[in-house]
């Protein structure tokens, strides 16, 4: 057998054209989701196609290796590769044993795709894992034409070259918890601190009470706390030298249903062993308090949460400093958390006020506590915050990182009734959201922690997904409205005779003397109206020639109506006027009905004798109405 970290290599298989072919256990060291070594196995000779299965097993190695990939996705290559292999067993039958990457015959290109084709039979409709296991069995291929040495068959290295043609399937994504069930996992997670403090803290002025049992017998509780907190007695001693019956001051420690049903002494002294180091140590379903309050308080992944370790806090004058390692996306997020009041920072505060209140220095602090026997007894530097002692089957206290299992029972043992499943990740996406509504939407600001493209696919739904396009649908509406009822700045003979005279005035207008001057020459005259700057359209790109003067000019912001305009103004409310008899009533309003609007509006304003005086120098013939030769003849589409 081969050590950890290594390759073990068996020169058993002779191959006519390819020569010996390696065939033995291959083996990989990967770290899990909590850093801890893991070591995962394949043995090509369970195949009938072993030459074949140890080209994959060699790519799969080196794959691993190379990339650093973690547990979950060593595993999951290994079995697209098991799954490839004893496909190609059963259509191969007899030729399995010549099956290689790099013969032509048999040709694997057709098994490959006979293989990918199978696969969505073997899992539930919209499965991810068909495609999943055809792309990681075509990177195991494909990773052969890299090495010169290594022969891949021309007709596979095309297929295994392009992508697969399976579907991707669908995964259904947690919603976040409602306000209501999180403040009530909060207030839950609170109390369940609260009663661990006590716990703990009358658990060890008992042991400090206590003596050696062996002195005053085996039936006193504060000398049964004192012999484990000091390693005087080992837990299985200690289950043969407890009598029975129990007091009741150590029944108690018992469960209720092994103290009712009979139980042999062995086990009843068994669970009475472990509710004696409960009154000492915080065992796993303590820590989940702690996790639900610091995923709450800083918003980062449990994973990050839970695998804090003693170098990762920092406290400080005004907070803590946090280092958290995010495995799955590799990154490394150093952030510091302030105290909401001016909590002091000295080591030997030990009051917290029990109150709903997500301060993450305070936690911290608790935590630290709480598990400090643990980090003096763990044989491992750094020393892991979410520490749990644990009693084996077999009686022995062993300490160890906490694996946080089974949060729905602690939720149902706090007796919270949640909306949906009991997930904790559900918490994370609960401070997403409200970062998503505190922020207005903004995806670079709420997508903070992790890529942007991870936030679109994992977080952007439900209410953030609402909240963001409700922001997105809001922002265009607006500004569209902006456009459309920022009409043209109407100017009376008094005002038109007052413009230049002073600089106030100008600037209230937003106009400079040049462009007064320009106003008054008619050199900024496009039609219906005069322009301030014909090159700073709302409608065309900055810097071109506004493109749909005169005909929306009494839509735009830009527009200066003068009272010589007045005969202009009235053709071209006669011009839309011979429209709308000709367009229906819905395409007249899509094409005119902002401007005809706005043109009433400013004949609105002008006097009877003005409209009077501008039809007889109509009349007379004097005018025509200025607008392009195409704007005359309307189709209605």
């Amino acid at each position: 057998m081969a050590r950890r970290g290594e390759r073990h290599w068996d020169f058993r298989h002779e191959d006519p054209d390819l020569g010996p072919v390696r065939i033995g256990i291959r083996q990989v060291v990967t770290p899990d989701s909590r850093g801890k070594k893991r070591v995962l196995q394949l043995d090509p000779s369970q195949f009938a196609c072993q030459m074949l299965a140890a080209e994959l097993a060699d790519e799969w190695v080196e794959y691993i290796q190379v990339t650093s990939r973690r547990t979950g996705t060593a595993s999951n290559h290994r079995q697209g590769l098991r799954l490839f292999c004893a496909f190609v067993d059963e259509q191969l039958a007899g030729r399995a044993p010549e099956a290689s990457l790099a013969k032509t015959n048999p040709d694997l290109s057709v098994v490959l795709l006979a293989w990918e084709r199978a696969l969505p039979a073997q899992w539930p409709r919209g499965s991810t894992r068909p495609g999943a296991l055809a792309a990681n069995m075509r990177i195991l291929i494909n990773r052969r034409q890299r090495h010169l040495e290594r022969g891949l068959a021309s007709r596979l290295a095309q297929i295994a070259a392009q992508n697969h043609s399976l579907a991707w399937g669908v995964t259904q994504e947690l919603d976040e918890f409602s306000r209501k069930d999180k403040a009530a996992l909060v207030k839950a997670a609170w109390d369940d601190v609260a009663r661990l403090r006590k716990r703990l803290k009358a658990g060890w002025e008992m042991a400090d009470a206590g003596e050696h049992p062996a002195e005053h017998g085996w039936s006193r509780l504060p000398d049964l706390l004192w012999a484990l907190a000091h390693g005087a007695v080992s837990p299985r001693e200690m289950t043969k030298k407890v009598p029975f019956p129990l007091l009741p001051e150590l029944a108690g420690l018992v469960p209720n249903n092994v103290r009712t049903e009979g139980q042999s002494c062995g086990m009843r002294g068994y669970f009475l062993v472990r509710g004696l180091l409960n009154q000492l140590y915080p065992n796993e379903r303590d820590l989940h308090a702690f996790r639900v309050l610091l995923v709450a308080a800083t918003g980062h992944s449990p994973e990050e949460v839970s695998g804090l370790t003693e170098e990762a806090v920092e406290f400080t004058e005004v907070g803590v400093r946090l280092t958290m390692i995010k495995n799955r996306a590799r990154r490394i997020h150093r952030r510091a958390f302030s105290s909401v009041d001016t909590l002091s920072a000295v080591a030997d505060v030990r009051e917290y006020a029990d109150r709903p209140r997500l301060e993450v220095s305070a936690i911290i602090r608790q935590l630290t506590d709480a598990t400090a026997p643990l980090r003096d007894l763990y044989d491992e530097s750094p020393a892991p915050l979410f520490l749990q002692g644990a009693l084996t089957p077999s009686c022995e206290f062993t300490v160890g990182r906490g694996r946080l299992r089974r949060f729905g029972r602690w939720v149902k043992e706090m007796g919270l009734d949640l909306e949906g499943r009991p997930d904790i990740r559900r918490l994370r996406k609960s401070v997403k959201v409200e970062k998503a509504v505190a922020f207005g939407g903004r995806m670079t600001d709420i997508a903070d922690d992790h890529h942007q493209e991870t936030f679109r696919s994992h977080y952007a739904q439900g209410t953030t997904l609402r909240m963001i396009s409700g922001r997105v649908i809001t922002t265009a509406q607006q500004s569209w409205f902006d456009k459309a009822t920022a009409g043209p700045v109407v100017v009376d003979a008094t005002a038109e005779a007052a413009l230049g005279e002073t600089t106030p005035v100008l600037a209230e207008l937003g106009l400079t003397a040049e462009q007064v001057e320009d106003l008054r020459k008619g050199a900024l005259e496009m039609g219906v109206t005069s322009c301030r700057d014909p090159f700073d359209s709302p409608f065309s790109r900055p810097g071109d020639l506004c493109a749909v003067a005169p005909l929306r000019c009494l839509e735009c912001r830009n527009a200066w109506i003068l009272p010589s305009h007045l005969p202009q103004l009235l053709l071209f409310a006669d011009h839309l006027d011979r429209l709308r008899t000709r367009l229906s009533p819905a395409h007249f309003h899509t094409l005119w009905g902002q401007t005809a609007a706005n043109l009433a509006a400013v004949l609105a304003q002008r006097s009877e004798a003005e409209a009077t005086a501008a039809r007889r120098h109509i009349d007379e013939g004097a005018v025509t109405l200025q607008i392009p030769l195409a704007a005359r003849a309307e189709f209605d589409a």
